[in-house]
Protein backbone atom coordinates (compact mmCIF):
# COMPACT_ATOMS: atom_id res chain seq x y z
CA UNK A 1 0.00 0.00 0.00
CA UNK A 2 2.96 2.52 1.04
CA UNK A 3 3.87 1.87 -2.44
CA UNK A 4 1.27 2.51 -3.98
CA UNK A 5 0.88 5.73 -2.37
CA UNK A 6 4.18 6.96 -3.33
CA UNK A 7 4.05 5.90 -6.91
CA UNK A 8 1.12 8.04 -7.09
CA UNK A 9 2.35 11.32 -5.12
CA UNK A 10 5.21 11.04 -7.52
CA UNK A 11 2.86 10.93 -10.49
CA UNK A 12 0.94 13.73 -9.17
CA UNK A 13 4.28 15.89 -8.17
CA UNK A 14 5.18 15.49 -11.64
CA UNK A 15 2.51 17.00 -13.28
CA UNK A 16 2.24 19.82 -11.27
CA UNK A 17 6.27 20.58 -11.39
CA UNK A 18 5.56 20.59 -15.45
CA UNK A 19 2.14 22.63 -15.49
CA UNK A 20 3.74 25.47 -12.92
CA UNK A 21 7.22 25.10 -15.19
CA UNK A 22 4.36 26.35 -18.25
CA UNK A 23 6.01 24.44 -20.95
CA UNK A 24 4.14 21.68 -22.66
CA UNK A 25 4.53 16.77 -28.46
CA UNK A 26 5.66 13.44 -27.60
CA UNK A 27 3.16 10.00 -28.43
CA UNK A 28 0.28 10.19 -26.19
CA UNK A 29 0.52 6.47 -26.31
CA UNK A 30 -3.05 5.86 -26.81
CA UNK A 31 -6.03 4.51 -24.33
CA UNK A 32 -4.57 0.90 -23.50
CA UNK A 33 -3.38 1.20 -19.90
CA UNK A 34 -1.76 -1.64 -18.34
CA UNK A 35 -3.89 -2.88 -15.20
CA UNK A 36 -3.39 -2.42 -11.56
CA UNK A 37 0.54 -3.84 -10.27
CA UNK A 38 0.33 -4.62 -14.38
CA UNK A 39 2.97 -3.50 -16.49
CA UNK A 40 3.64 -3.15 -20.30
CA UNK A 41 6.77 -2.96 -21.97
CA UNK A 42 7.63 -2.40 -25.80
CA UNK A 43 9.44 -0.63 -28.46
CA UNK A 44 9.07 2.83 -30.07
CA UNK A 45 9.94 4.97 -32.93
CA UNK A 46 8.94 8.61 -32.89
CA UNK A 47 10.08 11.43 -35.48
CA UNK A 48 8.60 15.13 -35.52
CA UNK A 49 9.00 15.72 -39.54
CA UNK A 50 8.82 19.78 -38.23
CA UNK A 51 8.57 21.78 -35.64
CA UNK A 52 8.62 25.87 -36.18
CA UNK A 53 10.21 28.06 -33.56
CA UNK A 54 9.84 30.89 -32.39
CA UNK A 55 10.48 34.35 -33.92
CA UNK A 56 12.83 33.95 -36.72
CA UNK A 57 15.05 31.05 -35.10
CA UNK A 58 13.98 29.01 -38.17
CA UNK A 59 12.63 24.65 -37.65
CA UNK A 60 13.95 21.33 -36.07
CA UNK A 61 13.12 18.09 -36.95
CA UNK A 62 14.18 14.60 -34.79
CA UNK A 63 13.99 11.08 -34.97
CA UNK A 64 13.69 8.87 -31.52
CA UNK A 65 13.73 5.20 -30.78
CA UNK A 66 13.11 3.90 -27.26
CA UNK A 67 12.28 1.13 -24.81
CA UNK A 68 8.62 1.56 -23.55
CA UNK A 69 7.97 0.53 -19.71
CA UNK A 70 4.12 1.43 -18.56
CA UNK A 71 3.39 0.57 -14.68
CA UNK A 72 -0.31 0.22 -13.64
CA UNK A 73 -0.68 2.31 -10.66
CA UNK A 74 -4.54 1.84 -10.66
CA UNK A 75 -6.81 0.79 -12.75
CA UNK A 76 -7.25 4.08 -13.66
CA UNK A 77 -3.87 5.32 -13.27
CA UNK A 78 -0.63 4.35 -15.15
CA UNK A 79 3.13 5.94 -15.01
CA UNK A 80 4.76 5.75 -18.50
CA UNK A 81 8.79 5.52 -18.75
CA UNK A 82 10.91 5.29 -21.92
CA UNK A 83 15.11 5.49 -22.72
CA UNK A 84 16.55 5.05 -25.86
CA UNK A 85 18.39 7.59 -28.27
CA UNK A 86 17.18 10.74 -30.66
CA UNK A 87 18.88 13.49 -33.23
CA UNK A 88 18.09 16.56 -34.04
CA UNK A 89 17.90 18.81 -37.27
CA UNK A 90 17.90 22.26 -36.30
CA UNK A 91 17.59 24.80 -39.58
CA UNK A 92 18.20 28.17 -38.84
CA UNK A 93 16.60 30.85 -41.40
CA UNK A 94 19.82 32.25 -42.34
CA UNK A 95 22.16 29.65 -42.00
CA UNK A 96 21.95 25.52 -43.23
CA UNK A 97 21.00 22.98 -41.02
CA UNK A 98 22.98 21.84 -38.40
CA UNK A 99 22.59 17.85 -37.58
CA UNK A 100 23.49 16.70 -34.29
CA UNK A 101 23.97 13.02 -34.33
CA UNK A 102 21.79 10.33 -32.11
CA UNK A 103 22.88 10.12 -28.44
CA UNK A 104 20.63 9.60 -25.18
CA UNK A 105 16.97 10.40 -25.26
CA UNK A 106 14.53 9.70 -22.38
CA UNK A 107 10.86 10.65 -21.31
CA UNK A 108 8.56 9.69 -18.59
CA UNK A 109 4.38 10.71 -18.00
CA UNK A 110 1.68 9.61 -16.83
CA UNK A 111 -1.78 8.57 -18.38
CA UNK A 112 -5.54 9.23 -15.95
CA UNK A 113 -8.44 7.42 -17.53
CA UNK A 114 -11.23 9.74 -16.29
CA UNK A 115 -14.34 7.79 -17.96
CA UNK A 116 -15.26 4.38 -19.39
CA UNK A 117 -18.60 3.08 -20.78
CA UNK A 118 -19.17 -0.36 -22.53
CA UNK A 119 -16.46 0.00 -24.82
CA UNK A 120 -15.31 3.84 -24.90
CA UNK A 121 -12.84 5.27 -22.82
CA UNK A 122 -11.10 8.83 -22.24
CA UNK A 123 -7.92 9.67 -21.41
CA UNK A 124 -6.26 12.43 -19.90
CA UNK A 125 -2.12 12.32 -20.48
CA UNK A 126 0.69 14.03 -19.98
CA UNK A 127 3.87 13.19 -21.49
CA UNK A 128 7.80 14.66 -21.57
CA UNK A 129 10.68 13.35 -23.88
CA UNK A 130 14.00 14.97 -23.77
CA UNK A 131 16.83 14.37 -26.09
CA UNK A 132 20.55 15.33 -25.78
CA UNK A 133 22.14 14.46 -29.03
CA UNK A 134 25.92 15.03 -29.56
CA UNK A 135 27.13 18.02 -29.64
CA UNK A 136 28.80 19.43 -33.20
CA UNK A 137 32.18 21.77 -33.80
CA UNK A 138 31.27 24.24 -36.16
CA UNK A 139 33.55 27.50 -37.27
CA UNK A 140 32.40 29.62 -34.43
CA UNK A 141 32.98 27.18 -31.77
CA UNK A 142 31.42 23.61 -29.71
CA UNK A 143 27.14 23.94 -30.38
CA UNK A 144 25.01 21.21 -27.83
CA UNK A 145 21.41 21.08 -28.37
CA UNK A 146 19.01 19.65 -26.06
CA UNK A 147 15.20 18.99 -27.18
CA UNK A 148 12.38 19.75 -24.78
CA UNK A 149 9.40 18.34 -25.66
CA UNK A 150 6.39 18.50 -23.79
CA UNK A 151 2.57 18.10 -23.93
CA UNK A 152 -1.34 17.60 -22.09
CA UNK A 153 -3.47 15.06 -24.28
CA UNK A 154 -7.21 14.59 -24.01
CA UNK A 155 -8.25 11.05 -26.08
CA UNK A 156 -11.28 9.30 -27.05
CA UNK A 157 -11.39 5.91 -27.87
CA UNK A 158 -13.76 3.25 -29.20
CA UNK A 159 -13.09 -0.65 -28.87
CA UNK A 160 -13.93 -2.88 -31.78
CA UNK A 161 -12.70 -5.84 -30.92
CA UNK A 162 -8.77 -6.15 -32.10
CA UNK A 163 -8.55 -2.70 -33.21
CA UNK A 164 -9.09 0.72 -31.21
CA UNK A 165 -9.30 4.11 -33.23
CA UNK A 166 -8.54 7.27 -31.19
CA UNK A 167 -8.66 10.51 -31.33
CA UNK A 168 -8.56 13.64 -29.50
CA UNK A 169 -6.28 17.28 -28.91
CA UNK A 170 -3.13 18.23 -27.09
CA UNK A 171 -1.35 21.26 -26.05
CA UNK A 172 2.76 20.66 -26.65
CA UNK A 173 5.29 22.47 -26.57
CA UNK A 174 9.25 22.13 -28.10
CA UNK A 175 11.35 23.93 -26.76
CA UNK A 176 15.65 23.78 -28.25
CA UNK A 177 18.15 24.50 -25.93
CA UNK A 178 21.36 25.78 -27.99
CA UNK A 179 24.49 26.33 -26.35
CA UNK A 180 27.79 27.84 -28.57
CA UNK A 181 30.57 27.35 -26.03
CA UNK A 182 29.50 29.23 -23.23
CA UNK A 183 26.67 30.93 -23.91
CA UNK A 184 23.14 28.94 -23.76
CA UNK A 185 19.80 30.14 -25.07
CA UNK A 186 16.34 28.21 -25.00
CA UNK A 187 14.25 28.71 -27.68
CA UNK A 188 10.64 27.63 -27.45
CA UNK A 189 8.19 26.37 -30.28
CA UNK A 190 5.90 29.03 -32.04
CA UNK A 191 3.08 28.97 -29.69
CA UNK A 192 0.78 30.03 -32.08
CA UNK A 193 1.05 26.86 -33.31
CA UNK A 194 0.47 24.74 -29.87
CA UNK A 195 -2.59 23.19 -30.59
CA UNK A 196 -2.82 20.24 -32.14
CA UNK A 197 -4.87 16.81 -33.46
CA UNK A 198 -4.02 13.25 -32.55
CA UNK A 199 -5.23 10.33 -34.81
CA UNK A 200 -4.29 6.96 -33.42
CA UNK A 201 -4.97 3.39 -33.50
CA UNK A 202 -4.54 0.09 -31.30
CA UNK A 203 -4.12 -3.26 -33.32
CA UNK A 204 -4.04 -6.46 -30.91
CA UNK A 205 -2.23 -9.19 -32.53
CA UNK A 206 -2.22 -11.60 -29.36
CA UNK A 207 -3.82 -11.03 -25.67
CA UNK A 208 -0.26 -10.33 -25.12
CA UNK A 209 0.83 -7.82 -28.36
CA UNK A 210 -0.49 -5.16 -29.86
CA UNK A 211 0.99 -2.08 -32.44
CA UNK A 212 -0.07 1.18 -32.29
CA UNK A 213 0.04 3.42 -34.97
CA UNK A 214 -0.38 7.54 -34.05
CA UNK A 215 -0.04 10.71 -36.04
CA UNK A 216 -0.64 14.25 -35.25
CA UNK A 217 -1.31 17.63 -37.15
CA UNK A 218 -1.89 21.32 -36.89
CA UNK A 219 1.13 21.98 -34.44
CA UNK A 220 3.60 20.31 -36.00
CA UNK A 221 3.91 16.86 -38.21
CA UNK A 222 4.99 13.72 -36.33
CA UNK A 223 4.45 10.05 -36.53
CA UNK A 224 5.16 7.10 -34.14
CA UNK A 225 5.29 3.48 -34.29
CA UNK A 226 5.08 1.14 -31.26
CA UNK A 227 5.22 -2.77 -30.66
CA UNK A 228 3.84 -3.20 -27.13
CA UNK A 229 3.80 -6.21 -24.94
CA UNK A 230 1.64 -7.24 -21.44
CA UNK A 231 4.21 -8.92 -19.07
Amino acid sequence: MRLKKFAFWIAFLMLVFCMSDCSYAAPCYGTKMPGKEKFFAGFESYTIFKRYQEKDYGKLRSMQYFVLLSYGVFDWLSIDLKGGTGNIKQHPVDTGEIDYPYNFAGGYGLRLRLYEKQNSKMVFGFQHISVHPKSRHLQDGRHKAILDDWQVSLLVSQDFGRVTPYAGTRWSRVDYIHRINAQRKRVMSDLTKSIGLIFGLDFTLTDKTRFNLETSFLDGPAFSFSVNFAL
